[in-house]
């Protein structure tokens, strides 16, 4: 099954790139022609009925072949676009993001990149203004990292040794977390990001050992022993435990928490780990080298230097 649901996604990007190239084309040649004063037209969303029958006709060919319909909304500041995010396999392999144009005659797929003189100031702006999670590192650093991040998520675990070398090798940085719990395949990660809300506001160093410990015993974490063990972690390092479980569940917390959320969907996040390095996001963090990110970490460094 999950040999299969690879082999679809990858069909599924290849055959929208091939959309992708035909329709870009044709669409700058057109473009040449109309005024540049011409406003896009207003995207038209595709329904659901549309969506699901476009992904049958894609692959209703396998009966193995699993997908979801997950989101689907207007592409904030690109007029003309709606992007539609299909969860594949069940559970959950992989989400997909493409986008479909005002026409709904066309889809794309790709990474929607920020562009311009300064690409990742709009991003780097509103992190600076918004991202209030716990910190750790220089706190008068020129570099802002920022991670979203779900504590139910394995990509997540296996990224901490690298982001935690990132910070301690990386003197001009200072580390920012933020919650995005994705409760829709992960049960418990609500209420792992509000017991870590609760006790990262009173006391940041117990956060941090919250989250190595939640990440540590991640696997031993289940939806029906959740509030015991995460009751257990947060004695263990320290936090009152009741007091932390009726903090969780306060609408205030789960309001702060869905504000961290709502930012990192702002920002087009919808995987973890997502990083944004002084804005500059990194989707794919245990892909990157290290070298890689370190590298980034300093040309930011020199770049907030020059300003």
């Amino acid at each position: 099954m999950k040999t299969k649901s690879v082999a679809l996604i990858a069909f599924f990007l290849l055959f929208c790139l091939s959309v992708w190239s035909q329709t870009a084309a044709r669409h700058s040649r057109t473009a040449a022609t109309k005024s540049h004063a011409e406003e896009a037209p207003a995207a038209k969303e595709p329904s659901a009925e549309t969506l699901n029958s476009f992904m049958h006709h894609m692959f209703g060919y396998d009966p193995n072949a699993k997908w979801k319909i997950e989101s689907e909304k207007p592409v904030e500041g690109i007029p003309g676009l709606t992007e539609v995010i299909i969860a594949f396999g069940d559970p959950v392999q992989q989400r997909t993001p493409f986008y479909v144009t005002s026409d709904t005659h066309h889809a794309l797929i790709g990474q929607i990149i920020p562009f311009g003189a300064d690409p990742f100031e709009p991003a780097r702006t509103k992190l600076a203004a918004n991202a209030k999670g716990p910190e750790k590192g220089n706190p008068n650093a020129p570099v802002e990292i920022v991670e979203f991040s779900d504590f139910e998520c394995p990509h997540c675990k296996r990224a901490v040794p690298t982001i935690d070398k990132l910070i301690t090798e990386s003197p001009n940085a200072r580390f920012v977390f933020e919650q995005f719990p994705l409760s829709q395949i992960h049960h418990w990660a609500d209420r792992a990001a509000d017991y870590a809300d609760c006790i990262g506001r009173k006391n940041t160093d117990q956060f941090w050992k919250f989250e190595h410990e939640v990440f540590d015993q991640q696997e031993q974490i289940t939806d029906d022993n959740a509030a015991t063990k995460l009751s257990a972690i947060a004695q263990d390092v320290g936090a009152d435990p009741s007091a932390t479980a009726t903090c969780a569940d306060s609408p205030e917390t789960k309001a702060r928490v869905n504000q961290q959320y709502e930012l990192g969907v702002s920002l087009g996040v919808n995987a973890t780990p997502t990083l944004f390095i002084n804005g500059r996001k990194i989707e794919n963090v245990n892909g990157t080298p290290y070298e890689i990110l370190k590298q980034m970490v300093a040309f930011e460094a020199q770049e907030a230097q020059k300003k």
